[in-house]
């Protein structure tokens, strides 16, 4: 049995990062490995339905003979410190852990930002989730990042402030309650009228708004609630208010007559964002709101128009039934086709309307399809350019809610949009203009919220002129020499660039009843012809409220008799969120909370809102702000799931965090998706996919488990693939965790009391080594957090708590306390204290990833001597380097004891199951005096870890022994491992030739580049003493092999003469 091992080697740096990261990819697949064997362990062990109650009854059932009520944690008052139980349990269970401690962390203010602290402020707004939200795992995330950021820098001195709030999400929360109305009363918003809806609004949102800032506190969220806000607060709305009157008095708020994205079943304009795209290739049958049967899509129709004269041109659309408000057909002014019809005018055949030819080189290709096009300005965004740049008439033919209205004529008015499509279909058969249909590729937009078909209508609506704004954003990143805002990753600044670049003004008018009421009133005078509301656009005045607009008003139009109604439109949800940095500290007040916070350090989001929301926020905050909202953007992942599908409910791969974190059983996912809308057909699909990926349901996690997982994954640059495994993994580790404190708990006794200060150098070399790779722990994880690399940081502190204590250390300790042997009670003193230092700063370092179950276990620890320990873990201080503990030749001593025991693990793996658990005499190989001298001082370590009887050092000179196992660790040192039974002699002999065909061949290569032409002039004198240091040690790695193979066959003979 042969395995192999690169030499750990401490004095070149290149050399010593290939080693980190080689190491760090084996820690990883380890880790993995690990994690999965780990999570199908706990699936098998656990009913996620009940499972604290199951953990319950196995406390009681193991504490048989003993007091079970001493592992049970006794009732604690809401809000007072945790009571813990008198004996640690002896299972980790994450309802009991993570109960009670919240409410302690609230009560004590430990969230509470101080305004007049001298500590350097570090600052985060929570993106405000919709007052109508629920938990989901894209939340999850976004508290499990920012809570992990706020926590480290709380307890790294700085005067952290993590701001809650709720955005009143104006569609969504109106959807919500006019459905309830339906529901309950059988009533729409319009039936009660706008005053008695926003009342019902109100009323909904107090009862049953803000669930998901209560779930946060169940991730652990450490927000300060004393400054939660909602966006339509007194404050809030006082401050959106002023943001609309300054902005529009500087020049940057207009009112124009543009195209929209219109929803014709909520009849409001609706963003960009709020449009999902579906593309569609063939003709295809889509369910659209109120419309019985289906709708066609995909089909391109086309039809002639009558020329003056007797002739007649064809054009083509996928929306036949906007024909009925063309008002020109454009062609190439090139198209030689058309160019007898310039000048000419086409008759509508509906209403006789005289459609002039025009022509446009910007919009028609003249070799797609007729070359021919209609042009509906009021309709569609190119037609509306059209439009503008040939002066022509904009002719609507909708009602607000999707139906054709009097400009349609009287043969089509009234009628739904798409059941008019299949009547001007029918009559231009009649009048024999149809000319056919065919399959035609196109991308359909839809309401997000509604599904409705998005139509492009022309309204006047209120728009904020962002050219000006949006240089000063794209600066704020995009200029070297004066930087204000780094964007994390990096990549994501071209975004920035191109959306800004091409930034379009935009529209904050929407529709709606529930929302910031738009702060203008139009002036209707005494004398105006016209009496509509909006019907002269100059008489329009914006004011903070109806008396000052009466005001201006008279300032306006002195001496005139007038009236004035303020508009009935709110702003777009997106402005008052825009806003959100400023308003949260007291803007437009000079606050205290203003000067101390503003800017903030850093917002998280995802990246798919860069422009939407963090864009504006830039442009607002520096227009009314003074500076840049924030210094840095994070943008996670977007999450799918383990497949890497995006989540839907239809596909039943939804992730609920809540079930993640309590549990639930397949019957539970079952019944969550019988209870939503899905139809049969759609249900059948969805539990299906329920069964193929949680066959078992979802055990319970608890919240510590899911945080570190969603936080491991944003090493994943532009989306997560969530597999629940991963999850149910890291819930493992967390009973690893309790059982090494468990373990500590009963080596230290009850008298224990820990250190002032510890002293390395007069501790055991496993002390000595397990400091120093605490402190590189330390240091990597505060240089990662710093970097925002959170998956570096989470994968360092594992590390070291799975591979370095519990693993190596906590094993290499045990036989100090396995006897009353004189000599190891100086060792056995020093482990206690070491292994105190350890389990106290690991905690801490853990502590902003795993809030609960650290705090648990912290609380479990002895107080140091005669000092003050924090009351909570919350504000107790996040480690630092301590530079005494680094030893670089104690780790590389270590590094070759792990690959000595590494290299006999590896030879027992493969021995027949029932000889693996044995211990058996081993014998290590040392062709130098140093490693021997090593080997020889860390008999008792490899003794330990890799499970022996016995160890002997051979030098060079020795008889290597017979009937052993061979495996070569690096070119200087070769391990033994005694058999029981015969050798497999062609199999070791298979091994050993592989092994060596493999040096042999990095051999061959390494000499063939170093004796190419102009190798010596080429390379740089490094790269060359590396690679001759690399080709000697393959080379002695040769002889070793060689070496295995004569003792191999020594064997072989000894053996075949016995018999």
């Amino acid at each position: 049995m042969v395995e192999t091992e690169a030499k750990p080697d401490i004095e070149d740096p290149e050399k010593k990062k290939k080693k980190e990261e080689k190491a760090k990819a084996k820690e990883l697949k380890k880790l993995k490995a690990l994690q999965k064997a780990e999570a199908a362990k706990l699936q098998a062990q656990q009913a996620s339905s009940n499972a604290s109650k199951k953990s319950e009854r196995k406390i009681k059932r193991d504490a048989e003979g003993e007091n079970a009520e001493d592992y049970i944690d006794p009732e604690t008052p809401f809000g007072e410190k945790k009571r813990l139980s008198r004996q640690m349990a002896k299972q980790y269970s994450p309802s009991a852990v993570e109960n009670s401690w919240y409410e302690w962390w609230e009560k004590s203010g430990f969230f509470v930002a101080d305004s007049s602290s001298s500590k350097p402020p570090f600052v985060i707004v929570l993106p405000p989730p919709n007052v109508t939200g629920a938990l989901h795992i894209g939340h999850a995330l976004t508290s499990a990042i920012q809570d992990t950021i706020i926590r480290w820098r709380r307890m790294s001195g700085y005067n952290a402030l993590w701001v809650p709030g709720m955005d009143h999400a104006g569609i969504a929360t109106q959807v919500v309650v006019e459905k309830k109305l339906m529901r309950e009363r059988k009533l729409t918003r319009h039936d009660i009228g706008r005053e008695n809806f926003v009342s019902e609004v109100w009323n909904w949102k107090n009862e049953y708004g803000g669930v998901i800032l209560k779930q946060q506190r169940r991730m652990g969220a450490s927000l300060d609630w004393t400054r939660e806000c909602f966006t339509m607060d007194e404050k809030r709305s006082l401050a959106v208010t002023e943001a609309f009157v300054r902005l529009y008095k500087e020049g940057l708020i207009y009112r124009d007559l543009r195209l929209v994205n219109w929803d014709c079943i909520l009849r409001t304009a609706i963003s960009d964002i709020e449009v999902d795209y579906e593309d569609i290739k063939v003709r295809t049958l889509l369910k659209v709101p109120g419309y019985e049967k289906p709708v066609e899509f995909g089909v391109l129709t086309s039809f002639a128009y009558p020329i003056e004269g007797g002739e007649e041109i064809v054009v083509a659309t996928t929306r036949v039934e906007t024909m009925l408000g063309d008002t020109a057909i454009a062609v190439h002014p090139d198209d030689e086709r058309y160019t007898r019809f310039h000048g000419k005018f086409a008759i509508h055949p509906f209403n006789g309307r005289k459609l002039p030819i025009i022509c446009d080189a910007i919009l028609v290709d003249k070799n797609f399809g007729t070359g021919a096009v209609k042009i509906t300005p009021a309709h569609d965004p190119n037609d509306f350019e059209v439009g503008k740049r040939h002066n022509l008439e904009f002719i609507n033919i909708f009602t607000d809610d999707g139906k054709i209205n009097s400009n349609g004529g009287p043969e089509f008015a009234g009628m739904p949009r798409f059941k008019a499509r299949e009547a001007v279909v029918a009559a231009l058969h009649e009048k024999g203009l149809y000319k056919g249909a065919k399959d035609n590729e196109m991308r359909l937009g839809l309401c997000s919220r509604t599904k409705d078909v998005v139509e492009p209508l022309i309204k006047p609506q209120w728009y904020v002129s962002c050219s000006g704004i949006a240089n000063e954003a794209l600066d704020a990143v995009m200029d070297d020499e004066n930087r204000k805002i780094e964007i994390i990753p990096k990549q994501y600044a071209a975004d920035w660039k191109r959306w800004l670049e091409n930034i379009r003004d935009w529209c904050v008018s929407r529709q709606l009843w529930w929302g910031h009421r738009i702060p203008a009133w139009y002036v209707t005078l005494e004398d105006d012809k016209m009496k509509e509301l909006g019907a002269y656009t100059d008489h329009w005045v914006v004011a903070r409220n109806e008396e000052e607009a009466q005001i201006e008003a008279s300032r306006m139009f002195p001496g005139k008799n007038f009236q004035i109604s303020q508009d009935p439109d709110v702003l777009d949800t997106w402005f008052s969120s825009g806003l959100f940095p400023l308003t949260v500290l007291g803007w437009p007040d000079d606050t205290q909370d203003l000067k101390a916070f503003y800017p903030t350090s850093v917002l998280e989001t995802g990246h798919d809102i860069l422009f939407f929301w963090v864009a504006r926020m830039v442009m607002l905050g520096i227009k009314l702000g003074g500076d840049v909202p924030f210094r840095k953007v994070y943008l996670h992942p977007m999450i799918r799931d383990a497949h890497g599908r995006k989540m839907s409910k239809s596909l039943g791969n939804v992730i609920d965090p809540l079930e993640v974190i309590n549990g639930i059983s397949l019957e539970g996912l079952h019944k969550r998706l019988e209870e939503g809308n899905l139809d049969p057909s759609e249900l059948v699909v969805a539990k299906e996919g329920q069964v193929k990926d949680f066959p078992n349901g979802i055990a319970e996690c608890g919240a510590d488990a899911l945080r570190f997982a969603l936080v491991t994954y944003t090493a994943q640059s532009d989306r997560i693939n969530l597999d629940i495994q991963r999850v149910v993994g890291y819930r493992q580790w967390c009973n690893k965790l309790w059982n090494a404190i468990r373990f500590a708990m009963s080596k230290l006794g009850d008298d224990y009391t820990p250190p002032m200060e510890i002293v390395p150098d007069v501790m055991p070399f496993t002390c000595q080594w397990i400091l120093s790779v605490l402190n590189k722990a330390i240091s990597k994880t505060v240089s990662s957090m710093d970097s925002y690399e959170f998956a570096d940081a989470a994968s360092t502190v594992y590390s070291w708590w799975q591979f370095q204590l519990c693993d190596v250390f906590i094993e290499v300790v045990k036989p100090f306390f396995s006897s009353n042997d004189p000599k190891f009670a100086s060792a056995r003193r020093f482990a206690q204290d070491t292994l105190w230092v350890c389990l106290d700063n690991g905690l801490r370092l853990l502590h902003p990833f795993m809030p609960f179950v650290t705090e648990e276990l912290w609380q479990r620890l002895p107080p140091a001597r005669d000092c003050a320990r924090k009351e909570s873990i919350v504000i107790s201080d996040y480690p630092s380097v301590v530079q005494c503990w680094t030893n670089e030749r104690v780790e590389y001593e270590m590094d070759l004891v792990e690959s000595t025991v590494k290299s006999l693990r590896s030879l027992r793996s493969l021995m027949p199951a029932k000889e693996r658990h044995e211990r058996r005499p081993a014998y290590v190989l040392c062709r130098t005096d140093a490693i021997a001298e090593i080997i020889n001082s860390y008999e008792l370590e490899i003794l330990t870890l890799a499970t022996l009887s016995s160890l002997k050092v051979l030098n060079e000179g020795d008889d290597a022994p017979i009937g052993c196992a061979v495996s070569v660790v690096n070119e200087s040192l070769s391990v033994y491992l005694k058999l029981q039974g015969a050798l497999n002699a062609e199999a070791e002999r298979e091994k050993l030739r592989k092994k060596m065909e493999e040096i042999r061949k990095q051999q061959e290569h390494l000499t063939q580049i170093m004796s190419a032409s102009g190798y010596q002039e080429k390379v740089p004198a490094r790269i060359h003493e590396e690679n001759v240091a690399k080709l000697s040690s393959l080379m002695q790695e040769l002889l070793s092999f060689e070496q295995a193979s004569q003792h191999l066959e020594r064997d072989i003979a000894a053996e075949q003469e016995s018999h």
